[in-house]
């Protein structure tokens, strides 16, 4: 994706124009007629809307918190959720599905069948996989973090299961989360909750990328963690690492955002600067999880203003992502409150995602879909020589 200079604001639709009475913006006004369910026709999703080359995903929901809650695993059981997801998204990660605790239960035994399913729904629905996550400090199954392991064993645990399941997946996954969250918010390697690094020591990190690409060398293998949108301590620390493992040819070919944003903090602003150096040492980028919580009390929906805002946001990461060369591959962290991971997590906020529970768009779904048509307005206008101004070729 080449760089891009939006020339209108995507916000500017009929969604965020109309006036907005009360209660949630995505909502009916009193006593009218209650918006269009999400659109079925095929020029009007996500997908179709994206410039060439730069795909858009969700996170499949299951596994994990899901199983807690009061509903049956949703990408099995819930056929209209599979027929948005299978619709609107050209990119699929599983949520949980191949976490450690889920796809390894036991020493001994995986789990690959959801994650199969995922798989393979993505093959029939023409869609890319991004692969979550070989090493992480969380969600990791009893038997390891409790197990009485020597260093050797716990190295060949590792390969093991990194060679077992890119290797599975071989030349089907685009992109893999090999090493995630391994800095705390100061920048310093998480040498005590990460087993991997407190019993191996921070070279294991290198070694995770090589096995990674030996199992499978098409794939992309990326760093991954939270509140490096901007130009900070924990951002500054992966740079250096990336720097560092470059230089060791170590087969790292990606550095990526999540963006769980909240509107009672302000937006990153320095998103595209931040990503542009990573650009600039020739890895892709890439936003992974975007969702953005809102302060809403219990019972309560979010107001108008509050819709207006998360749409911003939503806006805003995607044209921080657009404006870097490498960075072609956007997620939302879900698509539906009915499945968000936010409110188990974040007492008191909600409301994350870009439609409602019913799958009815909200101004966030309109935000991102209207500027993924205004980059790909640009980017055909740029290659045939036009100069683009206004919604005009």
């Amino acid at each position: 994706m080449r760089p891009l200079r939006f020339t209108t604001v995507a916000l500017a639709t009929a969604a965020l124009a109309l006036p907005l009475l009360g209660g949630s913006a995505s909502a009916a006004a009193p006593g009218g007629p209650k918006p269009p369910p999400h659109s079925h026709a095929s020029h009007d999703r996500l997908r179709a809307a994206a410039p060439e080359g730069f795909v858009i995903g969700t996170a499949v929901a299951g596994g994990g918190h899901h199983l807690e809650q009061d509903y049956p695993d949703p990408f099995t059981h819930d056929n209209e959720y599979r027929k948005v997801l299978g619709r609107e998204f050209s990119s699929v990660s599983p949520e949980n599905q191949m976490k450690w605790d889920y796809i390894h239960p036991e020493r001994d035994r995986y789990d690959f069948g959801q994650a199969d399913a995922i798989v393979e729904f993505a093959r029939r629905n023409h869609q890319v996989v991004r692969g979550h996550t070989l090493l992480w400090h969380s969600q990791n199954p009893a038997w390891l973090e409790q197990g009485d392991f020597t260093k050797a064993e716990l190295r060949d645990i590792l390969r093991e299961h990194i060679t077992t399941v890119v290797g599975r997946y071989r030349g089907r996954i685009q992109q893999w989360d090999v090493a995630n969250e391994i800095f705390d918010d100061q920048g310093n390697l998480r040498t005590q909750d990460n087993i991997w690094i407190r019993e191996l020591g921070p070279g294991i990190v290198a070694d995770a990328f090589r096995w990674a690409h030996k199992a499978d060398p098409k794939a992309k293998l990326f760093f991954n963690d939270f509140n490096v949108e901007s130009v900070n301590a924990k951002s500054d620390a992966y740079y250096a690492l990336v720097k560092d493992l470059r230089a060791q040819r170590v087969p790292v070919h990606g550095f990526s955002v999540q963006g769980h944003l909240s509107t009672r903090y302000g937006f990153p602003g320095d998103l595209a600067d931040n990503l542009r150096r990573f650009d600039a040492l020739g890895l892709e980028t890439a936003v992974t999880e975007l969702d953005v919580r809102m302060d809403v009390p219990e019972g309560s929906l979010p107001t108008p203003a509050q819709e207006k805002q998360q749409a911003e946001y939503y806006q805003r990461m995607l044209e921080g992502c657009l404006e870097v060369d490498g960075c072609n591959s956007f997620t939302i962290w879900g698509f539906t409150d009915k499945y968000s991971w936010v409110p188990v997590f974040f007492q008191g906020e909600g409301f994350a995602t870009v439609m409602t529970d019913d799958f009815t768009r909200k101004p966030a779904y309109y935000a991102v879909r209207d500027t993924l048509k205004e980059a790909a307005l640009e980017d055909d206008c740029r290659k045939h020589g036009k100069h683009h101004k206004h919604g005009k070729g």
